[in-house]
């Protein structure tokens, strides 16, 4: 992608650094922010100028608990071929960035998939997100998101060790470990079952300790999450089921808490359709009876413990476990449904998500220095999250992907 020098000015500023929003003018350069000016910028002729005037700037959006090929039912995905996910899980990462979604975490993926398209976005032969990875999704025999075929069955602690030493040699940048069972499955996969045992996770968190790789840690039931805090998982991923105990666990350790709420709240049925755009996804997205009857009752456990986490302070970030492209759309509006303000919701989705990926260095924040990964909209966010929806503009690296003010 080639780069450029631009200017985006007379727009409004918001970022996860201030609930209030700023006017001002953000200088580019060779995909980086140069300058950020409430007064205007010097006139340079090298510059290309785009007048913002009655818009909105906000950071590129994450969504870091996706799998990148999803998109056919679970019944079909364990028979096609790499080669078919392969493909799809490119154009989902990429109609994902035109909605302005410039930062994926793919938390379990078939073949290392996402590592090639990982590879291929950051070489610059293609137009995508930065995209981070995990690799298979670890788990037991008779463990969890079998039907997926992105799962890998490890038993005892010496195949937990060698297959995350080959998840390491083919590329990843986490690890991503399964300790119990989630709201849809068979009916020996429930969330409050616990799969692996103590020294299979001591082996597995061990060998993750000791090359440097954190983890990623599916844990629905409460006894699972206890174990994913106590042994230091770096994410908590989905939380259904909390109680004080591991909330005030959760609040006291260093691990972040990736709540997906989408994943219960939006498989609950058409009737709990909040707007059309929910309305229109649940269609295309019909679930089992049986599936949507347990997401009906998951789905209350998980926004009360949602809501405890938030008033104890835990460091949530914005994964909607969806299919692409939407599901960071769907996400943060589930985020302030069930508690947050928008300020704590686009946060959320900017840089407590680049934290996540440990990427806030150059991502999450509109600062001098980081990437020019930006969304712009017609409206403002902070007065209604869904107008993240609203998009007139995706720029990535300082160049502009989609342009949708003349569509």
């Amino acid at each position: 992608m080639e780069k450029t020098k631009s200017k985006f000015i007379n727009t409004t500023l918001i970022d996860a650094l201030s609930p209030e929003p700023k006017e001002g003018h953000i200088s580019v350069i060779n995909g980086e922010i140069a300058e950020i000016s409430e007064n205007t910028l010097s006139k340079n002729s090298d510059f290309q100028i785009l007048d913002l005037k009655d818009k909105y700037l906000v950071p590129g959006l994450w969504d870091v608990h996706t799998h990148i090929g999803k998109g056919i039912p679970d019944s079909e995905a364990r028979d096609e071929t790499t080669a078919e996910r392969t493909i799809r899980a490119g154009n989902n990462c990429r109609r994902a960035l035109n909605l302005g979604i410039t930062s994926l975490r793919a938390v379990g993926e078939k073949d290392f998939i996402d590592v090639a398209w990982k590879e291929a976005f950051a070489s610059g032969g293609y137009v995508g997100p930065n995209l981070y990875t995990c690799g298979w999704f670890i788990t037991t025999t008779a463990g969890h998101f079998l039907k997926s075929g992105c799962a890998i069955e490890v038993d005892g602690p010496t195949e937990y060790i060698r297959t995350i030493r080959e998840q390491i040699k083919n590329g990843v940048d986490f690890i991503k470990l399964n300790l119990t069972g989630g709201v849809m499955g068979p009916k020996w996969d429930k969330m409050p079952n616990t799969f692996p045992l103590e020294d299979e996770l001591k082996a597995a968190f061990g060998i993750c300790e000791q090359r440097g790789y954190k983890v990623v840690a599916h844990a629905g039931g409460v006894d699972g999450i206890k174990k994913a805090i106590s042994m230091g998982a770096h994410t908590l991923e989905h939380g259904y089921q909390f109680d004080d105990e591991s909330i005030d666990m959760l609040s006291k350790s260093q691990t972040y808490y990736v709540p997906t709420l989408s994943l219960t709240h939006m498989n609950r049925g058409e009737e709990f359709a909040d707007s059309e755009f929910q309305l229109k996804w649940m269609k295309a997205h019909p679930i089992d009876e049986s599936y949507k009857e347990r997401a009906i009752e998951a789905a209350i456990m998980h926004a009360s413990g949602f809501k405890k986490a938030i008033e104890a302070g835990v460091k949530i970030a914005c994964g909607s476990d969806l299919d692409l492209p939407y599901g960071a759309l769907f996400e943060t509006e589930m985020l302030v449904k069930c508690g947050m303000t928008e300020h704590q919701a686009l946060t959320a989705a900017t840089l407590t998500s680049a934290k996540v990926c440990l990427a806030e260095e150059k991502n999450g924040t509109l600062e001098p220095g980081k990437k020019a990964d930006f969304v712009i909209l017609n409206s403002n966010p902070l007065e209604n999250i869904s107008n993240l929806q609203d998009v007139y503009m995706v720029v990535k690296d300082g160049n502009i992907v989609r342009d949708y003010s003349s569509v």
